[in-house]
């Protein structure tokens, strides 16, 4: 079982006044697991219903493996895809949900039976065949819906939000399983969420979208390390977002009156904003110093999370291993090529 390449070419998609799709275009390489980030009302549903065929755009194509399938019905796209709430049907034990996929598709039953056996046995589901839905757990429902999504060998698999209904130890547990089981089938993947952990873990490539159109596609390093712009940089995990004037090759004027130095200002003039995450401030002097108030300090069990109040109202989110109360007066401060770039209005 190997997945196809997979191209999505300008797709727009309107209901009445609202943009849902606003020109889409992504490509996804053959046997490649993308994520499509969003927050609610980004598009990413509609964009998955679109690839399905469970809506149709009123603009653009849909082509997998070189076919343009745009104008194909769900049911001849050979595509799996694993809903949210499983959408199992409550009457039929494992093996005929399982089934179910193969049996529309008129398999014999003896041919049926065996990759039944084969899809459960994927999923570590043996012995599960004549269980109803009701009598497994959330994540054994999952794997369940995992198993029919892939049992008839699909060019793609499209995953709507699987992982939302779990716990989050499951969660956690699901995602592996997931990924280990995408990769050994080589199937090309599109998974829908709204959480960007999720998606860090998960993706080789991470298209995140905002308003009807992708704001950034790139690897997990690259949307986090290097965002696009604001939207993206605050989206994806927290952040510091500095403002201020470019003052000189290395130099930024911060609106608030401190001055710092940055190695990634390429030449550039006028206004930009730094993007220094949590993690990469230190508690101490350093080459960009800020002197302030923890005004907030949250223990996470493998970190501690401080918020500091420094001069000129800037407030530093500051992710580190140093324990501290609020009202203690404290150093922080981040390396110039810790800090990233974004340019455009500030």
């Amino acid at each position: 079982m190997k997945g196809v390449d997979l191209r999505i070419d300008s797709v727009a998609k309107h209901y009445g006044p609202v943009v849902a799709l606003g020109g889409v275009s992504l490509t996804v390489a053959a046997g490649e697991f993308l994520t499509i980030l969003g927050p609610s009302g980004s598009g990413k549903t509609t964009l998955l219903k679109v690839i399905a065929g469970f809506e149709y755009p009123d603009a653009g194509h849909i082509v997998v493996g070189g076919a343009d399938i745009t104008d194909v019905s769900p049911a001849k796209r050979n595509v799996g895809m694993v809903f949210q709430n499983y959408a199992l049907f409550p009457h039929m034990t494992v093996a005929r949900n399982v089934g179910f996929p193969l049996q529309m598709r008129g398999v014999p039953k003896p041919e049926l039976r065996d990759r039944v056996f084969r899809a459960l046995a994927l999923v570590e589901l043996q012995g599960y065949e004549e269980r109803l839905p009701a009598q497994l757990s959330g994540g054994q429902q999952q794997r369940v819906a995992l198993a029919r999504a892939v049992v008839f060998d699909p060019t793609l698999l499209l995953l709507d939000e699987p992982f939302g209904a779990l716990d989050r130890k499951l969660r956690e547990s699901m995602q592996l399983e997931v990924r280990r089981l995408q990769r050994r089938l080589g199937l090309t993947t599109v998974f829908i969420t709204h959480d960007q952990e999720e998606a860090l873990v998960l993706s080789d490539r991470i298209a995140v979208m905002d308003g009807g159109v992708v704001r950034q596609v790139g690897t997990p390093d690259e949307v986090y390390e290097r965002p696009a712009d604001d939207f993206v940089a605050a989206f994806i995990g927290e952040s510091n977002l500095l403002a201020g004037q470019v003052a000189g090759p290395d130099r930024v004027l911060l609106d608030g009156g401190a001055s710092v130095t940055v190695t990634d200002l390429d030449g550039g003039k006028g206004r930009v904003r730094l993007l220094v995450r949590p993690e990469k401030m230190v508690i101490g002097p350093a080459t960009n110093s800020f002197s302030g108030t923890v005004v907030e300090a949250v223990y996470l069990g493998q970190a501690h999370k401080l918020r500091v109040r420094a001069a000129g109202g800037i407030e530093l989110l500051v992710r580190g291993d140093r324990p501290m109360e609020a009202g203690e007066e404290v150093t922080v401060g981040f390396a110039p090529q810790d800090a990233h770039v974004l340019r455009g209005s500030a």
